[in-house]
């Protein structure tokens, strides 16, 4: 199937190989295969039109357009460290021009990079660039099979203390006027009874959070949706249980191997719960057929979710102690597309930053791991010309 406009995308490889690389390697030398890969992820990715422009009133900070672009390089090169990528802009002349960089100024310090990467994850700018890059390029295109799934993000930062249950406090003594009638006191919430109900009494069932979703809109689902730092557990692909402490990143990708919306979530969640929130961003870009999921995602209401988006749902079933039902020769041929996630997921990891996540705190973890994924992207679509 194909899930790309070629022509448009032949044109811009053309482009670049034969006008841009070439002008540049006139100017600076010393391009590497690393470095000429660079200048094709920010020619597709543009993210310094982005950036808003300084119109405020003062001293104008650096150029965040070339920050923006450094930050992409250190995604593209495998630095861990903000350190790392400032040391290799000032003794590699060619990344530092590619990047944007005055030759005759001297480059912004720890704290400046610092600062401009809290800015950016504030205004989401890699999420922007990314869903602007899948709708200009996938939008318009039918997508087969979308494979949804969760991986585990390690962080270094402390888990989150649940937070204590309320205390009600006890209602002070009032004291009563001559001719007035005392104030009737406020009646506490009953509590929650355990164990099973009697016969003759009945109790209303608490409706899960996937069961809420149904209701809910985007926004409402993504407010309710826990997000701090936490201890997780999961079965990874061999069929043993790992435990991180961090966060967890829930991706859809489709078939053509480019991830098309993201979700972090707290290691504790379970996968089940992001996949509506999910399933809504993912509808919002592209336009697919199957929606294709593990057997952690196995319950009816995901099933009919699906089919009230107008795909077909091919979730593994889990027998949760009964017996196996098995997908149809057809549907397993279908389920096998499943295994572009975790390559997708091991790409992320291993060559776009991934694993080294040395930024705290929800917002700037997501946005380190937009900057991989956007570059994941680009990649992605380079290598769909190949």
């Amino acid at each position: 199937m194909n899930t790309t406009q070629r022509a448009g995308l032949l044109q811009r490889w053309s482009v670049i190989q034969e006008e841009l690389i070439p002008g540049l390697g006139q100017e600076v030398e010393g391009l590497t295969p690393k470095l000429v890969k660079l200048i094709h992820i920010l020619e597709w990715a543009r993210i310094e039109e982005f950036v808003p422009a300084w119109h405020g009133i003062g001293r104008p900070p650096k150029d965040r357009g070339a920050l923006a672009n450094g930050f992409v390089a250190k995604a593209v090169l495998g630095l861990t460290t903000t350190v790392a990528l400032i040391d290799r802009l000032t003794v590699d002349r060619a990344l530092r021009r590619i990047c944007g960089f005055s030759r005759w100024t001297r480059l912004p310090d720890e704290a400046t990079f610092s600062r401009a990467f809290a800015e950016f994850a504030q205004s989401r700018l890699a999420e922007r660039v990314h869903q602007a890059l899948v709708e200009t390029h996938l939008g318009t295109e039918l997508i087969g099979h979308i494979s949804r799934d969760g991986t585990a993000i390690e962080a270094r930062e402390r888990p989150a203390k649940p937070a204590p249950a309320p205390v009600e406090a006890t209602p002070a003594l009032q004291a009563v006027l001559p001719g007035t009638t005392p104030a009737e006191p406020a009646t506490p919430a009953e509590p929650k009874k355990r164990g099973r109900p009697r016969l003759d009494e009945t109790r209303v069932p608490k409706l899960t959070r996937i069961q809420q979703q149904r209701s809910q809109t985007l926004a409402q689902m993504q407010d309710d949706l826990p997000r701090a730092c936490d201890r997780g557990t999961k079965c990874n692909a061999q069929g043993y249980k790992v435990s991180w402490n961090g966060y967890k990143l829930h991706i859809d990708t489709a078939d053509c191997g480019v991830p098309i919306a993201a979700i972090l979530s707290s290691a504790s969640m379970h996968d089940s719960q992001a996949a509506i929130p999910l399933s809504h961003l993912t509808a919002a870009r592209v336009t697919n057929l199957y929606d294709v999921m593990d057997a952690a995602y196995c319950s009816a209401e995901l099933r009919e979710h699906c089919k009230d988006l107008g795909h077909v749902p091919l979730i593994d079933h889990n027998p949760r102690g009964g017996k196996k039902l098995e997908f149809d020769p057809a549907e397993a041929v279908r389920y096998n597309e499943r295994t572009v996630a975790e390559r997708m997921n091991a790409r992320l990891k291993d060559e776009f930053g991934g694993n080294p996540v040395w930024v705290k705190g929800n917002t700037k973890v997501m946005s380190h791991l937009m900057f991989g994924l956007l570059v994941l992207t680009v990649d992605q679509l380079m290598r769909l010309l190949q």
